[in-house]
């Protein structure tokens, strides 16, 4: 997971300081020790951590922070807000152009995973931005880069733009516009080439299509777990091509998170999507403020917020909440609430977006097998629709065949049934509860 190493670090020397009724400069000068030592683990730039420590420093041994009613709070406070201006402050959206297409070149090195968050980035544009994205493959010198790009419009039913291998770059992306602009596309989204280092050759072409073009976004696609390389390879398409933001991708995978936090402070270039999981709708606005208060243990009510809106149906959620307020929620309804969850994303990244979660004992070590999810899910569906309406009618006989059908034993289907019985019976103790309440019953003690 993101940052994993350094929110650890981070939330441990900060949770040192929370509680503290008075805090001196001794303290804040031995927690900048901790911080500066987790930042630096966690490859971020030399200059940066010695910036950013210096920042802190000051704002946190002024007077009122020192001076006020919870000194260590304030101090987290201080490193929040700092660790957000870090990354950018605030969020940085994807351009508009005043007269469509928006034109949108995606660069960056072979490897990065330029080709597949071109086809991302499409999709996010449609999806939550309601618009209509033209993908164009102009990466001539890779032939499997077209027919990588022409099945991921497949994939996402998106129009390809494509000349094939031998017409130029700057042809691709001269007609690509003119297609458009014809077929009313609002986003053109050219896939450039790619190369295994920086050279005069890619970057003379990619001034081209530049001046060409004329672009609103110019995006590179980093590999974050490439850590401090990445950070080198921005500077030198931002000295050439003049970015106007960054993508980085694999936030999801083992990195450490220097790339991240050094980007911006390096570059003056803003990191404006980040790749979070293979699948094509794994990529997300990056928001500095959000992406702080997760490295520090706070959650992230807004993304947990955002991606429950776009993977719950809401028709059904409101059929759901009537069904369970009736206690008529039978195992097939529990069966679409899985999907549903699972389709958010890793259900421990989840977890760790609610505030508070990582305060819970045993909570830091929580690891949780989404095998465990799939094995539930194959039980359900070993059963007869009669069996999961009415799960009472499930003797040992059929428990025995419904195991053998999903590969699963016998223990872990009656444990499944045993839990499903518990949850019902909670949910009607809480739907008479509320009944109790709406009929004027009083709780003891409220």
């Amino acid at each position: 997971m993101a940052f994993e190493g350094l929110a650890d670090r981070l939330q441990s020397t900060m949770q040192k300081i929370r509680g503290k009724g008075k805090v001196n400069e001794a303290d804040v000068k031995e927690m900048m020790r901790e911080v500066r030592l987790a930042l630096l683990e966690a490859d971020v730039n030399f200059k940066v951590v010695k910036e950013f420590v210096k920042r802190v420093s000051e704002r946190a041994v002024g007077q009122e922070v020192l001076k006020s009613l919870t000194p260590g709070q304030q101090v987290i406070k201080v490193v929040k807000e700092e660790l957000t201006e870090l990354m950018g402050g605030e969020q940085s959206k994807i351009a508009v152009a005043s007269r469509p297409p928006t034109v949108v070149m995606m660069v960056g090195l072979q490897g990065a995973g330029k080709t597949t968050t071109t086809g991302k980035l499409a999709n996010l544009l449609r999806k939550k931005y309601n618009r209509k994205p033209l993908l164009v493959a102009a990466d001539i010198y890779r032939p499997a880069a077209i027919k990588q790009l022409e099945t991921l419009g497949k994939q996402l039913s998106m129009p390809v733009f494509s000349l094939g291998d031998q017409v130029s770059p700057v042809e691709i992306a001269k007609q690509a516009i003119e297609k458009a602009k014809e077929e009313h596309h609002d986003y053109v989204l050219i896939d450039t080439a790619g190369r295994l280092h920086i050279d005069e050759n890619l970057m003379g072409e990619l001034q081209e299509i530049k001046e060409l073009a004329n672009p609103a976004e110019i995006l590179l696609v980093v590999d974050a777990m490439t850590g401090q390389d990445a950070v080198n390879v921005a500077q030198s398409f931002n000295e050439q091509l003049g970015l106007t933001g960054v993508v980085l991708t694999k936030l999801d995978g083992d990195t450490r998170g220097g790339a991240a936090l050094s980007i911006r402070s390096v570059t003056s270039t803003p990191i404006k999507f980040v790749g979070m999981g293979e699948k094509l709708d794994a990529l997300e606005a990056f928001h500095p403020e959000r992406m702080a208060s997760r490295i520090l243990g706070m959650g992230d009510v807004l993304s947990l917020i955002e991606k429950a809106q776009a993977n719950v149906d809401e028709e059904k959620a409101k059929q759901l909440e009537q069904k369970m307020r009736t206690a008529t929620f039978t195992l097939d309804d529990f069966l679409e609430q899985l999907g549903q969850v699972r389709n958010m994303g890793p259900l421990d990244d989840l977890l760790k977006m609610i505030p508070g979660a990582n305060k819970i004992k045993g909570m830091d070590n929580l690891q949780i097998d989404e095998k465990q999810i799939g094995h539930v899910e194959a039980i359900i569906r070993s059963m007869t629709a009669k069996e999961k309406e009415q799960p009472e009618v499930i003797n040992a006989s059929r428990r025995k065949r419904i195991a053998k059908g999903s590969g699963r034993t016998i223990q872990e289907v009656n444990r499944l049934l045993k839990q499903f019985e518990e949850m019902k019976k909670m949910m009607k103790q809480v739907t008479s509860m509320q009944k109790g309440k709406k009929k004027g019953f009083k709780f003891p003690f409220m």
